[in-house]
């Protein structure tokens, strides 16, 4: 039998074990269970589980739940919603993932990168209203549930492909950056009105001068924080021993009552029931565009860690089941008063690294939290805010981006801007309104790549084979009457138009009467009607001067849509060629 261990696991696709020799009725009976696994990928798994694999996921998911405690806490504070939800929102996306998720020990959560954007939402809409921010909290994970669910049955999980890493970086940084700001007040020990990044920022700078500080919370804040750092990357785990020896602090010098060290107080008692959240019809429309938000920026995150893992433990992992298995644990937190979920960075290495084999790791990571719900919820009702801001400050942190973003400033000048514009706009408006901004930036920055392509006249250079570029061959040899032109985009509304400019252009710069222009086609993957009706004016305008047009290497799709428009019917077979090669051939040979 193969290895067990996390870097060589057994195979566990679902639709492998219908690849087994077998009689015909087992086959059938194999794809036909085949085809519902493929839905629920972790129950495929544990279906198949060995024996071995049990005390290694009991021990991890043990582990596991002492770091899953004190972080769901802390952010669900920072999302402005009782820090109980957040123990909520970890047990439930834990037992659902292990069903429909195919990432093995992928573990999900509250995270710090979607606390910035719940609470932009949550905060004003719920007016300090704990159980307001409840139900907005759980529609956003409904609403958040939903889009994914629906994008990963369309197969849309390449979305998130279609934001660069600049741009990831420069909402991420803005994320983190927000994040820290928001939890520097309890940090302090006092509370500010948010109103925006920048302004907290403010704000938070008069409340310090205005001598608002707490400094014994100050304190115990720094020095969880500095414990968190400290023991960061080691066997210990940091923030355990950071929170549980802040608690214990409070407690014995009964801190709470003597400094007004602001606790977390005791826990409701038991597990979530299932409800359905209800907000008025004033909070619809920011609750979707929320949703929607932490949805894209959720899948984001989860894509990126997905896939990593699935890469160290030599295992294939589908994006558009990912975003199925994300959504359905949004969907079911949402209905047990708990917020929107990702999967994180820092809980997912603890898993690995304690031995986890299977999603079995998370369920028992789930099972002791709900133990220590119905059994001692007390334990941590000295717990103090600062120290819970802490630890969101400590993930914060480890969210920046600098040493790539340097790397790219010294490649490509243009993309760290674009990033840092992205960086600004999450910190000067917020961030939704900044990952709206680099949204647009993306697409924007995907369109300028079409709309303005680079083009080239070829020639043909002494001692290197093929035509290239003559402005990078200027002594390449230009065959006299012939203009050989690369086109290196799809032609499209957009660049229509500046295609037809640039082919008259190299008419007009050639330095001998032209009587043929041979458009290189191989890098046009795709015409449209309106780059069709230009190619159409082309030809009648060369037509005009006695110049016939020709396409090389122009791909099969491409012809057939051009078929369809009623072009190549019009332009005749014998226009189009397979090769450069051959279209110079035929030119010279006719000449």
């Amino acid at each position: 039998m193969a290895s067990t261990s996390p870097l060589n696991p057994p195979p566990l696709d679902p639709l492998e074990a219908s690849t087994a020799p077998a009689a015909e009725s087992g086959i059938a009976a194999g794809r036909h269970g085949a085809e519902w696994l493929r839905w629920m990928p972790g129950l495929g798994t544990l279906l198949r589980y060995e024996v071995a694999w049990l005390g290694h996921d009991v021990v991890a998911g043990l582990v596991l739940a002492t770091m899953l405690v004190p972080v769901g806490i802390a952010y669900a504070v920072a999302s402005g919603l009782p820090g109980i939800c957040g123990l909520y929102a970890t047990i439930v996306p834990l037992l659902v993932y292990a069903v429909f998720g195919p990432s093995r020990i992928l573990v999900l959560g509250p995270d710090s990168a979607l606390a910035a954007v719940i609470l932009g939402i949550v905060l004003p809409l719920s007016g300090g209203d704990p159980q307001r921010a409840v139900a907005l909290g759980g529609m956003m994970a409904l609403v958040s549930g939903a889009v994914l669910v629906l994008a990963g049955f369309a197969h849309l999980g390449f979305v998130t492909e279609l934001l660069s890493k600049p741009i990831r970086y420069g909402y991420m940084n803005g994320i983190a950056l927000t994040v820290l700001i928001s939890q520097l007040p309890k940090l302090f020990g006092f509370s500010v009105e948010s109103t925006g990044p920048l302004r907290d920022l403010s704000a938070i700078g008069g409340a310090i001068l205005a001598g608002r500080t707490n400094w014994v919370a100050l304190a115990i804040g720094l020095g969880t924080l500095a414990t968190i750092l400290l023991l960061r990357g080691r066997r210990v785990p940091g923030i355990l021993v950071a929170v549980v020896g802040a608690a214990v602090v409070v407690g014995i010098f009964d801190l709470a009552e003597r400094h007004h060290v602001s606790i977390l107080g005791s826990l409701p008692e038991g597990l979530p029931g299932f409800t359905i959240p209800r907000i008025g019809m004033g909070d619809i429309v920011p609750v979707l565009i929320g949703g929607c938000a932490v949805a894209m920026v959720s899948f984001a995150d989860t894509s990126v860690l997905s896939r990593a893992y699935a890469a160290r433990t030599r295992t294939n992992v589908d994006p558009n089941q990912e975003m199925v298995g994300l959504g359905a644990a949004n969907l079911a937190t949402g209905f047990f008063q708990g917020f929107p979920i990702s999967s994180s960075s820092s809980r997912t290495p603890v898993a690995e690294a304690a031995g986890a084999r299977t999603q079995l790791t998370g369920i028992v990571g789930a099972l002791a939290i709900a133990v220590l719900l119905l059994v001692a919820p007390n334990l941590l009702r000295n717990l103090p805010s600062a120290a819970l801001a802490a630890v969101v400050i400590a993930s914060a942190i480890g969210l920046f981006e600098i040493a790539d973003l340097k790397r790219i400033y010294r490649i490509q000048r243009w993309e760290f801007w674009l990033s840092i514009a992205c960086f600004a706009g999450v910190a000067v408006f917020g961030a939704i309104p900044g990952i709206g901004l680099a949204i647009v930036i993306a697409v924007i920055e995907f369109l300028w790549d079409g709309w303005r392509p680079y083009s080239a006249v070829l020639g043909r250079p002494a001692g290197v084979e093929g035509y290239h570029d003559v402005t990078r061959y200027p002594e390449a040899h230009r065959i006299p009457g012939l203009v050989l032109f690369r086109w290196d985009a799809p032609l499209f509304f957009a660049n229509a138009e500046l295609f037809r400019e640039r082919v008259l252009g190299a008419v007009a710069e050639s330095p001998t009467p032209v009587r043929c222009v041979v458009v290189a086609a191989a890098p046009v993957t795709s015409v449209d009607v309106t780059a069709a009706d230009s190619l159409m004016e082309l030809d009648e305008t060369l037509t005009a001067r006695d110049i016939e047009l020709r396409f090389a290497e122009l791909k099969d799709p491409v012809k057939d849509k051009l078929r369809r428009f009623g072009l190549f019917d019009r332009f005749g077979e014998a226009r189009f060629y397979p090769t450069i090669d051959a279209a110079v051939s035929r030119y010279q040979g006719t000449t």
